[in-house]
């Protein structure tokens, strides 16, 4: 079963009703796995027997009369979180050894609660520490579109599955793009939610700290917003977490319309854009301009690039969570980068750095909300440079730049919601897309504008060639 060519939504109902069984769709997405993962790389870890048993439990509960929005809908899970029976290797050669985990994270627990079977975990960056999914001991996720480039990072391995086929769900976490940017490049629709919406609650604090946020990921914003209303909401175990919603979003979205007036903001005024895709950006807006939107140039919306203020948070929390290896036998099995994250977060960064930090997240959003006096929602490029090669960074007017997403860490620092919907095409055949930013808790404001502009930009995806 090619998951591409369906919905979450409509195989749920199926499953629900009796049509389909829960173990006829694990059993389809084990059967995508077994032909396509040896390509693609996307899951690190599957367990068959358990998949199906859970898949099993799903259809006795429905012949008892029980109901679950999410019927038997096959789940990969990030492997930077827990689900039950699964080691939680965090990309890392240091926690392949580890034991399985006990418990499910609060997001993995409700889509069970839902209906969902876990399959697996999905592959990831060493602590999702990069924009490319490549780790030592899993080694690189590949693109389906073309099996030379990167599937992103760090939710590269869900992207690689979803966009291929393999199946209709995943998880993902966005501390600095890492939901964004793999949908941005592998042709999908993904949203980084507001900070709280999906808690990260339980025992232990979020890796990257203030700037981590969980959350579903899928094709299409209508099964994401579908599946977010049954994972959003609050949780004591976690600080940041918001309060029930009252509104269904995929009510909201289901009946959404193009937005009468947005801002586009090619630069943010900081950012180095590619020609490439600053042209085909703009094609995309003047087809939003064409179909009755209003759309306001505003291109110095910054006063500053968020870089420097968001690799302190980044820094310090790699610091944090792993300085106690350094001088040890383990620190030579951490990726080269990593070390040197970590180093300088240990030995360069100080309590007034990371207070100037804060700082910068209040001035960045300021800004945002002076700009959104104007319009409701802020439009920018989805990347500011192409998709990396497997062996390269992203390349802008065809020099290679490790600033190739550019656009996303801010929005992690302000805590703002955005998500990105595809475009169309680079000229080598790669998935290109536009950022939807929203106000303060106004996701469903940006998931109502993606799944609207799904519709007039009609982006379809297809297999990578040779899958």
């Amino acid at each position: 079963m090619d998951f591409r060519k369906t919905s979450v939504i409509s195989l749920a109902k199926d499953v629900q009703a009796g049509n389909l069984s829960a173990r006829e769709l694990t059993q389809a997405a084990l059967k995508n796995i077994e032909q396509l993962n040896s390509t693609l790389n996307a899951f690190c870890a599957v367990n068959a027997e358990q998949a199906l048993g859970e898949a099993d439990a799903v259809d006795a509960a429905i012949k008892r009369g029980e109901s679950f929005p999410l019927a038997g809908i096959p789940i990969g899970v990030k492997d930077l979180e827990d689900a039950k029976g699964f080691v939680t290797t965090y990309g890392s050669a240091l926690h392949t050894q580890d034991a399985v985990a006990g418990s499910d994270s609060e997001l993995v627990r409700r889509l069970k609660a839902a209906g969902c079977v876990v399959l697996g975990k999905t592959n990831t960056p060493e602590f999702g520490h990069k924009g490319k999914t490549d780790n030592i001991p899993f080694g690189a996720t590949l693109n389906p579109w073309n099996l030379g480039y990167t599937a992103g990072g760090s939710s590269g391995g869900t992207a690689a599955a979803l966009a291929s086929g393999m199946i209709p769900l995943g998880t993902g976490s966005d501390g600095g793009g890492s939901i964004r940017g793999p949908s941005a490049i592998c042709g999908l629709s993904g949203i980084k939610t507001s900070q709280g919406r999906i808690p990260n609650g339980g025992i232990n604090p979020p890796g990257s700290g203030l700037l981590t946020v969980k959350g579903p990921m899928a094709r299409t914003t209508l099964d994401t917003a579908y599946v977010l209303d049954q994972t959003v909401g609050d949780c004591k175990t976690d600080i940041f977490s918001l309060p029930n919603k009252t509104e269904s979003w995929y009510d909201g979205v289901q009946a959404a319309t193009l937005p009468k007036t947005v801002i586009w903001s090619a630069t943010m005024g900081f950012a180095t854009l590619d020609d490439e895709i600053r042209a085909k950006s703009e094609n995309a807006i003047a087809l939003l301009r064409s179909n009755g939107v209003k759309v306001i140039e505003i291109d110095n919306i910054w006063s500053e690039d968020p870089v420097r203020s968001w690799l302190v948070f980044w820094f310090s929390a790699r610091a944090r969570a792993q300085q106690h290896l350094m001088d040890t036998d383990d620190w030579e099995k951490i990726d080269p980068v990593l070390r040197t994250m970590i180093t300088i977060g240990a030995t360069k960064m100080s309590g007034a750095d990371y207070a100037s930090a804060i700082d910068a997240a209040h001035r960045l959003n300021f800004e945002l909300e002076i700009a959104f006096e104007q319009a409701p929602l802020i439009l920018t490029p989805g990347t500011c440079g192409h998709t990396p090669t497997l062996a390269g960074d992203g390349l802008v007017n065809g020099a290679e730049t490790t600033s190739w997403l550019g656009y996303t860490m801010g929005l992690n620092m302000t805590r703002n919601p955005a998500g990105v919907v595809p475009i169309g095409f680079s000229d080598v055949g790669m998935p290109l897309a536009l950022q939807v930013i929203g106000r303060q808790r106004e996701d469903l404001s940006v998931l109502a504008a993606m799944h609207a502009m799904e519709q007039i930009f009609e982006f379809r995806s297809s297999a990578a060639n040779g899958l």
